[in-house]
Parts: C-alpha cells; sequence; structure tokens
C-alpha cells in the first residue's frame, strides 16, 4: 500500500469513529434525566461497517450501555468494533463489570469517548482490556463525552453536585421591576431553553421568598418531543426522550413554606426543605405530613444587608453542608433558579460551576429595581469569580449566555480541561 493509500484509509477510521461515537453520545442522550447518580452512556457494535447492536444505561443499578449492545449483537460480536462513550467499568457494584463481559464477547477493539474519573474505574476498565490482547482507542469526541457527563464527573470527584445558576435579566442586570413585575422580562424562547435546563438536572433550587411570592409548580413542561428535538441531532438519532421532572429543594429555614404550595401537585418527585437548627418542630412535622423531606442543616454568621429578612433568612443557611447532604441523597446536578438572594449566596461562596443566563430585549434600570445576583458583592475584583464563556446564542431577540467558573475542581470537567 502507497502512503498516501495509508493515510487516506487512517483518515476514513477516524472518521468511522466519529460517526460511531456521535451515534453513541444521541443513544446515551435517551436516558437524560434518569440515570443519576450513574453517568449517561451510549454504545454502539460495529463489523463490517454496519451496525449490529447498539444500546444506552437506562437506570442506575440496571444494566449499562455495553451490555445492551452485546446482548442485541448475540454471538455476531466475536471480532467486532465497540464504540463506548464512558470508559467501561471494571468493578463490581449493582451489576458485574462491563470490561469483563466485553472480553467474554470476544470484541477486537473498542472505542472510547472518555476515560472514567471515578476512582473505581480511572483507567483499570481500559487496561483490562488490553491485558485481553483487545485493542483500545481513547479518546475519541472527548469534548462532547465530557459535556456529556460533567454533572457525573463532578460528582464523583468532589462529592457535591454540579451547580448551575440560571437567570433571566433585562440588558441592564435586573430581574424585576422596583415594585417587582417580573412577568415576562424574557421571551418565550428563552422560557422554553429554561426547561430544557430543569429536564437536564436531577433537582431544581429556589428560596423561601419565590415560593411565598409565587407559588410557582416548578415542573418542566416541554413534551417528549420537544425534548428530544433540543437534545438529538434527529440525522443520527430520531426517537422521543422521556420528560424527567427534577425534584424541587427549597431553602426556608424557618419552614415558613405552606402545606398548600403548588410544588406539593406534581407527581413521582422529591421535593426537599432545607431549615435552620431554629425552625419550630411543629412545622417541619406539618411540611413532613405532606410528603416533604426536611433536613435540618447549621446555620453560618452572615453580614446582615441592607436587603429584605429574605435574604437574611436564606443565607443562614449554609451552601457547603447543603451540598454535601445533595451529594449524599445521590444528586449530580442541581439547577438554582433564584431569586436574587439565592443566586448570591452560591455565588459568594463560590458554590457554582456553570452559569446560564438569558438577557431580554430591555432596559429596567433604577437602584431600587432588584438585580440578578444580590447581596453586598465581593470586596474586590481579584476576589471576584473569573468566567470562562463558552456560548453565545440570540433566540428570537433575546440572548442566551453560557459560562463555567474558573478554578473549578475535577480534570476531566467540561470546559476544565
Amino acid at each position: 500500500m502507497r502512503k498516501d493509500e495509508a493515510r487516506l484509509t487512517c483518515v476514513g477510521d477516524m472518521v468511522d469513529d466519529v460517526a460511531y461515537m456521535k451515534r453513541a453520545i444521541a443513544l446515551a442522550k435517551l436516558a437524560t434525566g434518569h440515570t443519576s447518580p450513574n453517568p449517561l452512556v451510549g454504545a454502539v457494535v460495529v463489523k463490517d461497517n454496519t451496525i449490529i447492536g447498539e444500546g444506552y444505561h437506562h437506570k442506575a443499578g440496571t444494566a449499562h450501555a455495553e451490555v445492551h449492545a452485546l446482548n442485541q449483537a448475540g454471538d455476531n460480536a466475536k471480532g467486532a468494533t465497540l464504540y463506548v462513550t464512558l470508559e467501561p467499568c471494571s468493578h463490581y457494584g449493582k451489576t458485574p463489570p462491563c470490561a469483563l463481559r466485553i472480553i467474554e464477547a470476544g470484541i477486537a477493539k473498542v472505542v472510547v469517548g472518555s476515560t472514567d474519573p471515578n476512582p473505581l474505574v480511572s483507567g483499570k476498565g481500559m487496561d483490562l482490556l488490553r491485558e485481553a490482547g483487545i485493542e483500545v482507542v481513547c479518546p475519541v469526541c472527548s469534548e462532547e463525552c465530557a459535556e456529556l457527563n460533567e454533572h457525573f464527573f463532578t460528582y464523583i470527584q468532589t462529592g457535591k453536585p454540579f451547580v448551575t445558576i440560571k437567570s433571566a435579566m433585562s440588558l441592564d442586570g435586573k430581574i424585576a421591576t422596583f415594585t417587582g413585575q417580573s412577568q415576562w422580562i424574557t421571551n418565550e424562547s428563552s422560557r422554553r431553553d429554561g426547561h430544557l435546563l430543569r429536564a437536564t438536572h436531577d433537582a431544581m433550587l429556589i428560596g423561601i421568598g419565590t415560593i411565598l411570592a409565587d407559588n410557582p409548580q416548578l415542573n418542566c413542561r416541554l413534551t417528549d418531543t420537544e425534548l428530544s428535538e433540543a437534545l438529538l441531532d434527529t440525522s443520527i438519532l430520531d426517537e422521543p426522550i422521556h420528560v424527567h421532572q427534577p425534584d424541587v429543594i427549597i431553602l426556608d429555614s424557618l419552614g415558613r413554606t405552606p402545606t398548600t404550595s403548588r410544588v406539593f401537585e406534581v407527581e413521582n418527585r422529591k421535593v426537599h426543605i432545607f431549615v435552620s437548627t431554629g425552625c419550630p418542630k411543629d412545622r417541619i412535622q406539618a411540611l413532613e405530613n405532606v410528603g416533604a423531606i426536611v433536613t435540618v442543616v447549621e446555620s453560618v454568621a452572615t453580614r446582615k444587608s441592607k436587603s429584605t429578612d429574605i435574604v437574611i433568612d436564606i443565607k443562614k443557611l449554609s451552601i457547603d453542608d447543603i451540598l454535601t447532604n445533595l451529594g449524599d441523597f445521590g444528586y449530580t446536578s442541581v439547577l438554582v433558579e433564584g431569586g436574587s438572594a439565592i443566586i448570591s449566596s452560591f455565588v459568594e461562596t463560590l458554590n457554582f460551576d456553570k452559569v446560564v443566563t438569558y438577557i431580554g430585549n430591555t432596559i429596567i434600570g433604577g437602584t431600587e429595581a432588584t438585580s440578578a445576583v444580590g447581596g453586598r458583592g465581593f470586596e474586590s475584583l481579584e476576589s471576584s469569580p473569573q468566567l470562562t464563556f463558552t456560548k453565545t446564542n440570540i433566540l428570537d431577540n433575546n440572548i442566551r449566555i453560557e459560562a463555567y467558573r474558573q478554578g473549578r475542581r475535577g480534570t476531566y470537567v467540561h470546559g476544565n480541561r
């Protein structure tokens, strides 16, 4: 074979690897919102340039993606190539190691999207495969695979959920007028995109101020088809994604959430309420009686600002303790929806990973209008969190901005590699 022929063959193989890995990524997305605390994983088995088996991890405690794909391929898997978005596991958990299943199936080559930072895996899965004489290629489409599992990667390395702060504001950074009017600063396209964020996070977090002021239901109002259209390239895979309703987390130090709140109306989800040690026991009992999971956390000393008592109320709760508890509960991601006081409590303690901001096509103005981030703020520019902007989009005359906080823990985390 001439050198130019060999180079073309190599390029052709790489193109095929990318195409099949993109298929595996799309398959993984079919379980969006349903696998925590496990990652999203898709797998494709290919032989003679034909897909003979594919699958994805559906839910924690059930078969992994590789097993579904290999079962579909059957005996024909011998000598085939397996594409998988995440390094195959090598340990016994609720299911046997996928690496051993791959070896038993007689797979000749495994193409891996991303290594697994889980200390129980972290290279061991690929080592097992190589020791068995299987060719291993890694990484392929690594950035896409890292973004696919940025929630899990952060959780498995820190023990805490990945935190996304979402806000909708005017061009001058206001989320309400001085009279409190906020509906609607952004347009329908922005609000629909916000529901996509809800569908892709395990839980959403708000403060007692939002509960008392708006009595929201806090559900995801996308259809399965709308979610699929938003997440998938239909030229690669065109299947509906079952919408996941995120659990709700309320920071409410004194247990003031009304037992008739609309957050209790949505079925098949949990409502967590974090209260302080000073919360009256009868309030805790009343909330538990309507199905809330109430957790008492320590309060932390904070400087009083000129803001409302609601701000002071929320900021007494330790955000670190809350996130530690949520990690212990198995949450890999939390969407912080505010309002202003809640967002400031996460920003000032540097307890966030990502920011998604929607900017409406209006200017509100005024020193008494509510800003997106409340509190006292930072003393200096040097102490304020620095961001890396990754995406900007125009949504029907609104602007969507996405950024990651610099200095986050986790070398595998998307946007921090």
